[in-house]
């Protein structure tokens, strides 16, 4: 008899709806509290909630992540008909959620848990990966395993409209928003061995520096895993984001070209006007 494996995550790897449907994606959502009021990421509150909470009030929100007994009760669930699990966290250096997650996952034998080292559809990446491992026949033991190993590889980032939540969350400086302002600079946030760092600075018009983002992470093609891309964005005009997507299928690099919303979890650190193209390389990313 072979193995049945539940491929599960928490909810910020923002998945869309079709795509978990796709591949029977178990998600646990983070929690998130504006003012009095603690939502279900994904479930009960979305990033547009947290856009006009922030533009009525200027809170930004707070992000939970699942506790201990949380996890156990979600993988006592799943496992509950002998499945076994492989769980996708947000990056152990961002979140308390991975470390849960191994705790919680200690009472299981079949539960596997994958710290992602990223955010958003970085972890995305990971999980329909394993998705395609387990259609192909593997164990949830070497879908974790290979998972790992395939962490370095995945090309995050994202180009930011304006600092104002970076500076209220606390991620960046009054000077360095200033200047930001001043300058009009874009920066390009990078997601690299956990963490999020900040990349080229852009200036002009937002526009124009996704177009030439773009492009300059469109390099070394033969290094790109062709399988599928993302273009993840927090609120962008729609039109712009068919004509990025335009652009990323002209090129004909990839398979796939997916576009998804950002949750709530990105949102909350980035704000609305925020896109990333992210995809999966052949080798580790220095």
């Amino acid at each position: 008899m072979s193995e049945k494996i539940i491929i599960s995550s928490d909810s910020t790897t923002d998945l869309s709806e079709e795509l978990k449907e796709r591949y029977n994606i178990s998600v646990i959502p983070l929690c998130i509290t504006l003012g009095s009021n603690v939502y279900r990421d994904g479930v009960d509150i979305d990033a547009d909630k947290i856009y006009e909470h922030h533009s009525r009030t200027g809170e930004l929100p707070k992000t939970t992540a699942a506790n201990v007994g949380e996890l156990e009760e979600y993988f006592a669930e799943l496992t509950k008909d002998g499945s076994s699990v492989v769980h996708f966290t947000l990056s152990s250096d961002m979140s308390s959620t991975y470390n849960n997650a191994v705790i919680a996952s200690e009472s299981f034998e079949n539960v596997y848990v994958v710290d992602t080292k990223n955010l958003s559809t970085g972890g995305g990446l990971l999980v329909l990966s394993a998705c395609d491992m387990a259609a192909n026949g593997l164990d949830a033991k070497t879908i974790a395993e290979k998972s790992k190993e395939l962490t370095p590889n995945v090309e995050a980032s994202f180009v930011i409209d304006s600092l104002e939540y970076l500076y209220k969350g606390g991620r960046c400086s009054a000077l360095s928003m200033l200047g930001a302002n001043l300058l009009k600079l874009k920066p390009c946030i990078e997601v690299k061995n956990g963490s999020m760092g900040v990349g080229k600075k852009y200036r002009g018009k937002f526009d124009d520096v996704l177009k030439e983002y773009i492009v300059e992470r469109l390099v070394n093609i033969d290094d790109i895993d062709k399988t599928r891309v993302f273009i993840t964005h927090a609120g962008c005009d729609e039109n712009l984001v068919k004509d990025l997507a335009k652009l990323v299928s002209d090129k004909n690099i990839f398979d796939e070209v997916l576009i998804t919303r950002a949750g709530c979890t990105v949102s909350s650190h980035c704000g609305r006007n925020t896109l990333g193209i992210l995809f999966i390389r052949k080798s580790p990313i220095a």
